[in-house]
């Protein structure tokens, strides 16, 4: 029996699968999908197991042995290592590099297995040889068995089959499983009774615990059995000592919204439209065909209340389903919606969780507890093997994009998965991606439009505010008179507003006004930040700090002063110019912790906050019926950076901002200031025009020659040595243009638009083709030929065949 395994080693020359032996305790256990440990050279290494197959091209006499194995089920199906597979190729990554990347942090670690007794089985059911390993502590370590004898695993292996015991495996880090103590009686009702009359005068607080195991005669969590009875640790000891209580530990899941209360949602009845949006997805699920549809849904169309009843229809088929939502818009709001349609029949999976959440989530997913799973990128890879619908919402988010590798974009593996298991895949967006909308108009994927809002509520009004001209009437402040009124009026009538920057700190550069001087980061080519909270600057690339400076370091100079403005700063401006007004400020800094996103929300939608001041955090998933005005106070920010995508994420943005506003009975307004109102992604959110917008920025993509017209890939090249980074890029600049055909265009060498980050020198070239048949050829090639080099000095190559982040 030869096992075929790729090795975590991330190297190219690794980049295969290698066969090994199985030896004879493991020939019962060993599946595709599992992680195994192997002799590699000189050391040990977890592998993946590929394929177990009977015959290999080599001397078998000449094979090495599988060491052990680290996982009791497969981690992986046949499918997600087909699909591994897939995306080597598409992403240009190691293998190993893929496999890992569809695992939770918790599983990337090791493992110890631990040996149980079943329920049902005494140590009397055990082979004789495993008797006296389990008559001490009811359970034994694989690794002593191991360690002692061979024939003890064997052994092992027979009595799980036979169902007398099992294996628990416990990862060496800390993302072990979670064990609850849990107090049972050993007694009848009868015998509690007699016992607790015994103990009446002696020990009242014992004769109360055992009223209490008398009144509901099952196991209670030890924490719970204290609270309810208000007794302390040393009665149950006590009671344990006498042979009367029992007490054991058992594993539970842990649960990220324990003790949480979801209110069970029916569901709703549609509107004409919502209902012919069903209707075609439904058409796809009861014929398992594999359809991509783009929901072009305006916000507050009620397209959430659409994915919630396809998935309904999809469950009851028997099948499972994934939905994606941006990490920013996993809101609380967004989870209590999936919870209450499907209860705990749902896992979520998400940054805020800690590593052994997540890893609990992922065993409810692969052990087929739960079938809807509700999470970030990341949950695409979830191991289900019945899928019957993918769905993405606000599809046209960058953080669908992976950064490092594997550099898959969400949307792609989604429509892979979908045509493996031949289901749906919805792409839904108010402001699609150019290239989803651009597919859907050439029919590769089906549209189907909702452009009314539920119950025909109003589409927010929307104000375009000149700051150019409020400087020249005088106004310096960071809010226009427009918006200021508009925020007045809103506090008197006890209304709710959102101020959207989407710049976090409190000031975006420090300059000396008698030199010029700006503070930079020593390790990067960009300006520091300064965050008034700690008197800090910050580089918000690499993480460097230090204390503002209050004399120029130049020129000695005291005319140092802060420009730009984050949301630090606009807090402290609000405090002067509204003082009344309770503001809730929500960005990097204020939700570090855990949990603290969901506590600033709800406080918020407790009423608690009069104004809610955030981020790209605040602009998705929030729906309070008592927000009526939304204040973006800088329109610009995203608009002047090196990006062909400027525009669009501008226009998408601003979009979704708007669409916090008016979402119920109250209506609606948004007040966008800017410097450059006339610029068209920003005047057409005033009409709420997306078809305009997009056949404007299709226009200028044509010109400039990028997606969805032309394919773009990008290569990064960095190290410390900026000598070496040029003279690389030049080389490969100059092999595209030799391997690619001549309608092929390559830009560079050029230095990236921030030429250093964390102190490596960065250049890039950059290809757009319609038809390269040679393109992932010449890619590879370019990877072999300096592999050597990037394994013995810090020259780092990347590759990016559908780039995000142009920065």
């Amino acid at each position: 029996m030869i096992a075929s395994v790729i090795v975590d080693v991330a190297s190219k020359q690794t980049n295969k699968a290698f066969d090994y032996l199985v030896p004879e305790p493991f020939k019962e256990t060993v599946q595709a999908g599992m992680r195994v440990i192997v002799p590699f050279g000189p050391r040990k290494v977890q592998g993946f197991v590929l394929a177990i197959k009977q015959e290999t091209d080599f001397d078998t006499s000449k094979l090495k042995e599988v060491e052990d194995i680290v996982d009791v089920k497969p981690a992986l199906t046949s499918e997600l290592l087909d699909l591994a597979e897939w995306l080597t190729i598409k992403t240009l990554c190691l293998q190993v590099i893929a496999l890992k990347s569809m695992l939770p942090a918790a599983m990337r670690a090791s493992y110890h297995k631990r040996i149980q007794l079943t329920k049902e089985a005494t140590i009397e059911d055990l082979a004789d040889s495993l008797k006296p390993w389990f008559s001490k502590k009811g359970y034994a370590m694989w690794e002593d068995l191991k360690k002692s004898s061979e024939t003890l695993l064997a052994s092992v292996q027979k009595d799980v089959k036979a169902g007398h015991l099992f294996i628990e495996p416990l990862v060496k880090s800390n993302e072990t499983k979670k064990k609850t103590r849990v107090i049972h009686t050993t007694c009848s009702r009868e015998e509690l009774e007699t016992r607790a009359l015994e103990f009446e005068k002696r020990a009242p607080k014992q004769s109360e615990m055992l009223r209490f195991f008398k009144e509901r005669n099952e196991p209670i969590a030890q924490a719970r059995l204290l609270e309810l009875t208000g007794t302390s640790q040393a009665t149950i000891k006590s009671l344990i000592s006498k042979g009367i209580l029992k007490q054991s530990d058992v594993e539970e899941y842990r649960d990220p919204y324990e003790g949480r209360e979801f209110n069970v949602s029916k569901a709703l009845p549609l509107m004409d439209q919502q209902a012919e949006a069903l209707k075609k997805i439904l058409a796809s699920v009861h014929e398992n065909r594999h359809d991509t549809f783009l929901v072009h849904g305006i916000t507050g169309s009620g397209k959430t209340e659409v994915y919630l009843q396809a998935i309904d229809h999809a469950l009851k088929k028997g099948k499972e389903a994934i939905v994606l939502v941006p990490e920013i818009s996993l809101t609380p709001q967004m989870v209590h919606r999936f919870k209450g349609r499907f209860g705990s029949n749902v896992a979520v999976l998400h940054s805020a969780l800690s590593k052994g959440e997540k890893y609990d989530e992922w065993r409810k997913i692969r052990d087929k507890e739960v079938t809807v799973v509700v999470g970030a990128r990341s949950a695409i890879f979830a191991p289900f093997e019945n899928l019957g619908m993918i769905i993405i919402d606000e599809e046209h988010e960058s953080s669908y994009k992976q950064e490092e590798a594997p550099r898959y974009h969400a949307r792609d593996v989604a429509i892979e998965r979908g045509r493996r298991y031949g289901c749906p895949v919805i792409l839904g967006s108010a402001t699609p991606s150019l290239e989803s909308f651009a597919r859907a108009k050439k029919g590769v994927y089906s549209l189907i439009t909702m452009d009314r809002r539920v119950n025909d509520v109003k589409l927010p009004d929307v104000d375009i505010i000149d700051m150019r001209d409020e400087l020249k009437n005088g106004n310096r402040s960071m809010f226009s008179k427009k918006l200021l009124d508009s925020m007045n009026d809103r506090l008197e009538k006890k209304e709710q507003i959102v101020l959207f920057l989407n710049r976090r700190g409190y000031s975006t550069f420090v300059l000396c006004r008698d030199c010029g001087y700006v503070a930079e980061c020593p390790h990067c080519d960009i300006s520091l930040t300064y965050h008034r909270a700690n008197q800090t600057c910050q580089c918000h690339y690499c993480g460097y700090q230090v204390t503002k400076p209050n004399r120029c370091p130049e020129c000695d100079s005291e005319h140092i002063r802060f420009f730009g403005s984050g949301t630090q700063k606009v807090e402290e401006e609000l405090k002067k110019v509204l003082p009344k007004a309770r503001v809730i400020r929500m960005d990097v800094d204020t939700t570090r912790r855990k949990g603290s996103h969901e506590k600033l929300l709800t406080s918020f939608e407790k009423g608690e906050g009069d104004i809610l001041l955030g981020t790209q955090m605040i602009a998705k998933g929030l729906d309070f019926p008592n927000i009526t005005l939304v204040g973006v106070l800088t329109a610009d920010t995203m608009l002047h950076i090196p990006d062909f995508r400027a525009s669009e994420k501008t226009f998408q943005l601003l979009t979704q901002v708007s669409g916090r506003a008016g979402r119920h009975s109250k209506p609606g307004e948004v007040v966008v200031q800017s410097y450059t109102p006339e610029h068209f992604s920003i005047q057409l959110v005033k009409e709420h025009d997306y078809l305009s917008f997009f056949q404007r920025e299709m226009y200028f993509r044509k010109q400039g020659e990028y997606p969805p017209y032309f394919f773009v890939t990008l290569i990064n090249v960095s190290a410390t040595d900026l000598a070496t980074v040029v003279s690389v890029t030049g080389k490969i600049a100059d092999f595209l243009r030799q391997c690619l055909s001549e309608t092929t265009v390559i830009h560079g060498p050029a230095t990236s638009a921030i030429p250093r980050i964390k102190d490596r020198y960065r250049y890039q070239c950059m290809i757009k083709y319609k038809v390269e048949p040679q393109i992932v050829h010449v890619l590879q090639e370019i990877l072999k030929t300096y592999q050597t080099e990037m394994s013995r000095t810090d020259l780092m190559i990347t590759i990016d065949t559908n780039p995000y982040m142009m920065m």
